[in-house]
């Protein structure tokens, strides 16, 4: 069962004042499920190397090297510790509730529509649209062309966790462009009141024939404007000015 973090405290501590000193640190976490189970961990590292740790589903304290072993075995007899152990588990239930309610609040996915190229060139051209940082996870990504959904060539990532919660997702459409149609993402989720439809118009021939003329002019101005630089430095060196009376 998947658990996230909800909380953490972290304690730092220096071996020795100076420039140079070896740092430790002790964590302090709660974690918990969707479903509000809930596990407290203590940790203590040493140069980013887990010593010892106390787990709440365990009950216990248990040591990674042969002197936190012993360490371990003494904590794990002394009961006045373990019941305040057990009290800081007590604390951490006592979050599940924020944390539930924050999470119980659907976040608004960000959709980006782009053109990409078709792997091994199969098809003219390929639609992407990727829906990023949603909550839940629950998502229905389609594709319309002319208002009618389409369902061949469409390929679809699974809901991809971000760490933190939220979700993305990528859908894909093979397709001939042409030119007057309309190819529209549909997005559908719990944060949005209706569907929300984002619209691909392919461009016109005639306008990407315009901006090939125009990049292609620009680039050969600026050729000519360096060759121009150019030339000036070569006829400008050694020559001397005279002032005249």
């Amino acid at each position: 069962m998947h658990i996230s973090s909800f909380f953490s405290l972290v304690f730092l501590f220096s071996i020795f004042p100076r420039a140079d000193a070896l740092f430790g640190y002790a964590l302090l976490r709660c974690q918990f499920t969707s479903t509000r189970e809930v596990v407290y961990v203590e940790q203590l590292y040493f140069k980013k190397v887990l010593l010892l740790q106390y787990n709440s589903t365990l009950g216990n304290f248990t040591g990674y090297t042969d002197k936190t072993k012993k360490i371990a075995d003494y904590l794990n007899k002394d009961q006045a510790f373990l019941k305040d152990e057990k009290r800081n588990e007590e604390s951490c239930k006592s979050f599940v509730p924020i944390a539930t309610d924050i999470l119980s609040r659907p976040v608004e996915p960000y959709v980006r529509l782009r053109s990409v190229e078709a792997p091994g060139n199969r098809h003219p051209g390929m639609l992407m649209c990727s829906v990023y940082d949603f909550y839940p996870k629950q998502i229905r990504v389609t594709w319309l062309r002319n208002g009618e959904e389409v369902t061949s060539g469409v390929m679809s990532t699974d809901e991809l966790s971000n760490g933190n919660w939220l979700y993305q997702i990528h859908s894909y459409l093979e397709y001939t462009p042409r030119f007057g149609e309309t190819i529209s993402c549909v997005v559908e989720h719990a944060s949005l009141i209706k569907p929300k439809k984002y619209d691909w118009v392919p461009m016109p021939e005639s306008e990407k024939n315009k901006i090939a003329v125009g990049t292609a002019g620009l680039l050969l101005g600026l050729i000519f404007l360096l060759a121009g630089l150019i030339y000036y430095k070569k006829n400008s060196i050694g020559r001397v000015l005279v002032p005249t009376s």
